[in-house]
This record gives structure tokens, sequence and C-alpha cells, in this order.
């Protein structure tokens, strides 16, 4: 049986979702295998310095770096084209398909496809950022026809501070998430684990939640014609 080989550009300052893609690919062990290429991302701010990050050409390069590999796919783990603008990730994904001639996705239209695919219009968010940042993915997402029913945000700025948000405080914004009654709550952060917490939090709040990391981690598996559903992380991964 053939190996799929995906390659994964993800922000520099990220420690969660390479761990976290490992341990959710256990039951895909000796079927599928994961690449990862960095591209400097330390903060996440609606300002000058913080959209330069998140460029054409710095993606370009790390998709370019993987695919000197013999991959299959590859995919932008990270979620800026939720607050940057969905059309950012579709111009993406075209130019790395261009350059490498690689099927390709995003974390961003990854979370779209899963609230197309169980009908899911009504959003609860649950985020590590600043509030500004938080009122801007709203907008994006009302701007793709969905409903925000309400965000809860920790106002972290920093990356490496997104990445040591407490358990404790992961929960808290998953219940203010939920208040006001949701089809879902997401989770939008690639460096933010509500990964391992998701199966708990969705028994207590009798709701699912769309996490950024595993739904990454599903849709590069369904791109790739490897997906089947998982045990143990949500209603999501335990879905075909």
């Amino acid at each position: 049986m053939k190996t799929v080989r995906i390659g994964h550009v993800t922000p520099s300052s990220n420690i969660w979702l390479e761990p976290l893609t490992y341990a959710m690919n256990r039951p895909f062990d000796g079927r599928v295998t994961h690449h990862f290429s960095r591209i400097r991302v330390t903060h996440l701010a609606l300002e000058g310095s913080s959209e330069a990050q998140f460029q054409l050409e710095p993606m370009l390069a790390g998709a370019r770096l993987l695919a000197d590999a013999p991959i299959d796919a590859i995919v932008w783990n990270g979620t800026s084209a939720s607050w940057r603008g969905l059309e950012n990730d579709h111009m993406l994904c075209d130019a790395i398909r261009n350059q490498t001639g690689l099927t390709v996705s995003t974390s961003t239209i990854a979370f779209y496809k899963t609230f197309a695919e169980f009908g899911w219009t009504k959003i609860g968010l649950a985020l590590p950022y600043t509030s500004d940042v938080a009122a801007d993915i709203a907008r994006e997402y009302g701007r793709q026809g969905l409903t925000v029913t309400g965000r809860a945000q920790l106002g972290i700025r920093e990356n490496v501070g997104i990445g040591a948000a407490s358990p404790d405080d992961i929960r808290r914004i998953l219940r203010e998430a939920a208040a006001g009654k949701p089809d879902c709550i997401a989770v939008v952060c690639t460096n933010f684990n509500a990964t391992e917490l998701v199966e708990e939090m969705e028994a207590e709040l009798g709701m699912p939640i769309v996490d950024s990391i595993a739904i990454t981690f599903r849709e590069a598996l369904k791109i790739t014609d490897a997906w089947a559903p998982i045990a143990g992380w949500g209603k999501v991964l335990a879905s075909a």
C-alpha cells in the first residue's frame, strides 16, 4: 500500500499542531505521514507587522520546500483567512497548486467545508485572540453567510502566549461561546490546544466543537482520499 505524505505550512511559533497531528494520526500509522515547513509568524493583530507575516511569497517558499519531497498534498495549517478573508486562502491554494502541481487546502477552507457538510449555520466562536481580531472573524463569518451567536476570547496577541493558554482558560471560553445556543462552536487557531478537550467539552455542553487542528488534519486526509473516521477526538473526526 502506498504511503500518503502530507505537507503542512505552519506558523513558526506554533507548538501544538505538530504533536497533536501525530497523535491523531496514530490510527493511520504506516499509511499516512506528515511533514512540516514553517513561516515566520509571532503575533496576531490588525496591524501592518502582523499582516506582513501572511503575504504570499513566504508561504510559497514554505510550500516549495515541502514539494522538494515526494508528497501528495499541501495544507496551510493556519487560520489567518478567518479574519483576512476567505479569498486570500483561495488565492494561496491557486498559487501553490500552480507552482507545485499538488492538491492544496487550508484550515479556513476546512472550517467552511465542515459547516456546510453538517448543515451548521449558527456558530459560537471560542478564540485566543484580541477583541478586534475576534470582531473581524465574526464579520468575515457573516460575509460568508453564517450567523455568529456569540464569541469569547482570551485577548492574547503573541502566539507564544496562545500556545501557553491553560486548559481551564480554554474550557471557560468554550462555555461562554456555548451560551448563545449555536449549532456548533468553532475554535479558531492552530496553536491552541482545545483539541484534547473536544470530547470532554462536547459531552458537557451538548454541542459539537469544530477545532482548527482537528479539522485541518481531517481535511488533509480527505483531499488525499486517506480519511477514515477515528474515535477519541469528537463528533467531527468520528464522522465519515
